[in-house]
């Protein structure tokens, strides 16, 4: 039974939606991610998967200087595709007040996301996005809700699959708002 472990990336130096949209790591967000790293290594996780963008690759990085372990690029695990809209953040807001049900433009979003998850056949890091990570969640719990719980930079969600089920062991830590997207 694969244990899986989603792990939100270190705070950015730039919100999201913000221009350049492809951020790295604030100070902060670093030192979140070598902490993440230490936390995963006590668990013996042996392999990860990573999203392409640079908050999450920064973030595995510090678990690959810990481990000695590469993190493979994972485009399905990436962040929520946004159309072009003039605000981002509002568009964005309105999704997370939604249902998955009701959004089927990212109807294969969720399920490249679920059917990468599902592929894994050992203990991996996965550093993803607290969309995607809520997407994983929900889908743990039989839930239709976009936002299901509000995962803080560089928390650590631990997820098991049985019998290609997602299921939910342990939430990550929390943040107060989802301002901090």
């Amino acid at each position: 039974m694969p244990r899986l472990f989603l792990i939100r990336h270190g705070e950015p130096a730039a919100e999201w939606g913000a221009p350049g949209g492809d951020a790295p790591l604030s100070p902060l967000g670093l030192a979140q991610a070598a902490d993440a790293a230490a936390r995963l290594r006590t668990l013996g996780v042996g392999a990860a998967i990573t999203s392409p963008l640079k908050r999450c690759r920064e973030t595995a990085a510090a678990f690959e200087m810990e481990t000695g372990t590469v993190a493979r690029v994972v485009d399905a695990v990436t962040e929520i595709p946004s159309p072009a809209v003039a605000d981002r953040r509002a568009w964005l807001a309105e999704v997370m007040q939604s249902r998955w049900s009701a959004l089927p433009a990212l109807a294969g979003f969720r399920a490249r996301l679920l059917d990468a998850l599902s592929a894994l056949r050992e203990d991996t890091a996965v550093f993803s996005h607290f969309v995607a990570i809520n997407a994983a969640v929900g889908a743990a719990e039989g839930r239709d809700e976009v936002l299901v719980f509000k995962p803080a930079h560089a928390s650590i969600t631990e997820l098991a699959l049985e019998d290609g089920r997602l299921r939910l062991v342990a939430r990550g830590g929390e943040t107060p708002t989802v301002n901090a997207l």
